[in-house]
Formats: C-alpha cells, sequence, structure tokens
C-alpha cells in the first residue's frame, strides 16, 4: 500500500456533507489532511443568506470528529471583486451570469489554491463530483460518475496545470454512498440538506436581494410582433426561457422568454414551449478556456451543454478563430442563454467551454 503520510492534503471543508466526506476519505488513505473553511460573503443584512456561521460550526465540528486540523481564510474582497462585481454589472446589462463558474475559475482555484500550497499543501481537495486522470502528460477533467450530480461543468475554466494540483476524491461514487459513508462514520453533516442557489442570496428573494444593487425599471412583455400582452418588474429578472413568474393570464399554452431588448426595456416572450424562436441551431462563444491549453484540431464532433443538468447534445465544433468559437449542433437546442456557460465534451472528457454571445 502507498505511502501517503508525507503528503499533505488540504481540504476546502465547506460544512457540507461533500466535503465532509472527501476529509474522510484521504485521511482513511493516510494523507495528512488539513481543514481550511474559506468564507466569501460578508453578511452585512444580518440574514445569513450563506449560513457561513453554521456552515463553519459543522465544518469545525468534522474536522474535531476526524481528528484534523483546521483554519479559516477570508476571500469576501477578492469574490466581490472577482466575482460579485461582475454578476452585478452582467445583470445590468440584462444578461444571466453564472457566477459558481467564476467562483471556481476566480477564487477555489486561484486565490484557495496559492493558499493552499503557501501553507505547505501537496494537493487541495474538493467535495465536486468530478475526476482527473492524466493523459498525454496532461492532468484532464472528467465527469463525476453520478450523472445526476456530475459538476464539471462548473470546473471547465479550470486548467490543466491547477487540476494537477487538485483531488476529488468523491468524483468516483454516487452521492447516496457519499451520504452513506458520512452516516456511518458519524459525521455531523451526514444528513444536512445540499446547498442550492447562489451562495450570497440563499434562500432570500432573489428581486429584493438585486434591488439593493441594481436600479430597476418596469416595462413591457411584448410579443416578437410588438404586441404588450402584460408587464415586468425589470430586464434583470428575466432570463431566455423563463416560463414561471411572467404573470400573463388568459387562455392557451404558457408563456417563455426568448430575448431582452435593453433600449427599449422590453422582455420578448412568446407562447408555447415548441415556438421556433426559443431555439437555436447554432451559437458563437467568446472567452474560451480549454482545460488542456489548447483547442482540438478543428472542425470537432463532440457534445456540448448550455446549462447545468442538460443532457449532452451532440454537435461539432466548427471554428475557433479570434476568440470566438462556433459551434452547430445536430438539432434545434432551446433555450440558449447569452452570458451562461457552453461546455465541451468528448466522452466522459471535458474539453473546455466559455461564454455564449449569441445563438443563431
Amino acid at each position: 500500500m502507498k505511502d501517503n503520510s508525507q503528503t499533505t492534503v488540504i481540504v476546502g471543508i465547506s460544512g457540507g456533507v461533500d466535503s465532509s466526506v472527501a476529509a474522510l476519505l484521504l485521511k482513511e488513505q493516510g494523507y495528512h489532511v488539513i481543514g481550511l473553511f474559506m468564507r466569501n460573503w460578508d453578511e452585512e443584512d444580518g440574514q445569513g443568506a450563506c449560513k457561513a456561521e453554521e456552515d463553519y460550526s459543522d465544518a469545525s465540528e468534522v474536522c474535531h470528529q476526524l481528528g484534523i486540523d483546521h483554519y479559516t481564510v477570508d476571500f469576501t474582497s477578492e469574490y466581490r471583486e472577482r466575482v460579485f462585481e461582475g454578476f452585478v454589472a452582467d445583470l445590468k446589462r440584462g444578461v444571466t451570469p453564472n457566477p459558481d463558474i467564476l467562483c471556481n475559475s476566480e477564487i477555489k482555484f486561484d486565490v484557495f489554491l496559492d493558499k493552499a500550497l503557501e501553507l505547505g499543501a501537496d494537493f487541495l481537495a474538493t467535495g465536486h463530483y468530478c475526476r482527473t486522470e492524466v493523459r498525454g502528460g496532461k492532468s484532464c477533467l472528467l465527469r463525476g460518475c453520478d450523472s445526476n450530480k456530475d459538476q464539471s461543468y462548473f470546473l471547465h475554466a479550470v486548467s490543466h496545470e491547477k487540476l494537477a494540483k487538485a483531488l476529488f476524491p468523491v468524483g468516483h461514487l454516487p452521492k447516496p454512498e457519499v451520504r452513506a459513508l458520512a452516516e456511518k462514520n458519524g459525521l455531523v453533516t451526514a444528513s444536512k440538506r445540499d446547498s442550492t442557489g447562489i451562495c450570497f442570496i440563499g434562500k432570500r428573494n432573489f428581486k429584493e436581494f438585486i434591488s439593493q444593487y441594481i436600479p430597476t425599471e418596469k416595462g413591457d412583455l411584448v410579443t416578437p410582433e410588438g404586441q404588450i400582452v402584460g408587464q415586468h418588474d425589470g430586464i434583470a429578472f428575466y432570463t431566455i426561457g423563463q416560463r414561471k413568474g411572467l404573470g400573463i393570464g388568459g387562455e392557451g399554452d404558457a408563456w417563455f422568454v426568448v430575448d431582452k431588448d435593453i433600449a427599449k426595456n422590453h422582455v420578448v416572450v412568446v407562447q408555447g414551449g415548441e415556438h421556433p424562436a426559443l431555439y437555436g441551431k447554432e451559437l458563437e462563444a467568446t472567452d474560451i478556456s480549454w482545460v488542456a491549453g489548447e483547442p482540438p484540431e478543428l472542425p470537432y464532433r463532440c457534445s456540448a451543454k448550455v446549462r447545468y443538468r442538460q443532457a449532452d447534445v451532440p454537435c461539432v465544433i466548427e471554428s475557433y478563430e479570434d476568440g470566438v468559437l462556433r459551434v452547430v449542433f445536430d438539432e434545434p437546442v432551446k433555450a440558449i442563454t447569452p452570458h451562461q456557460s457552453v461546455v465541451l465534451y468528448d466522452g466522459e472528457l471535458c474539453l473546455g467551454g466559455g461564454i455564449i454571445q449569441r445563438a443563431l
């Protein structure tokens, strides 16, 4: 059996069951394990959106149960500057950002990884459901074995150099087994519910929270032909493909958001989930990150997701010129949303991805 006792692994211990079991497994494998709790958000309003104190208490207790040292680092200023400010700026521009992807590339696998290495770690481990494997001398990002929990979508912008310093101890496990391990070992997080939504908003009303940062103005819900069918509360609150919360009455099929006209303060809607305006056959994306550091030889047949938990869609990467990636799908894809991420896969291998600019 390999002697891991001289290898130090710092675990990003979040107070959730996944990072708790990650620490447990590493400890069982003989590594020198240290827990590191990260504060990203200053709960100025006192509503406990991220439950930071509760999470810290649980993280601390898990480390105590496992007999490992633990520390806290504060990245609230970095998070505000590199994640939250961009999130607000995107909403002001009328697009729908994805702060979870930025949090991983800008915080967890950048400043947090740097801090772990500075503290003497050989590796940083997290509770993400994904895997790594060395191929051709580079660390590759693979899907998690539990397809329902796979989080490679959120890590597609992490480079192979940084993945070489990362461990994902639960990536090969199904979620029920992770909970069973936590329960078997009496960890306080065994029955703790998974966190959902955006950390800094938590359980609060999205509109109320965002209204603190973005001036909003009511406007019209209009059809592509210009017919007014209702009113919206502010363009920032709506996203492409949205069905719920539009407040359009009357008979017939449900209404969906298909576009936003910032200049006119209009949200464009259509009726029926199969309306052709909801679908796109191609897209263009920028800010491309290739896990391997370079694109495959193009054109390249693979598959893609334009949102988390979406089933893979067969496609071809047609071109990548002047920083613009063009992807053509075999079949039209519903609700391709500007400023969400398109993430590309070759089987279980995550190739990378980028920020959607427009559907074609």
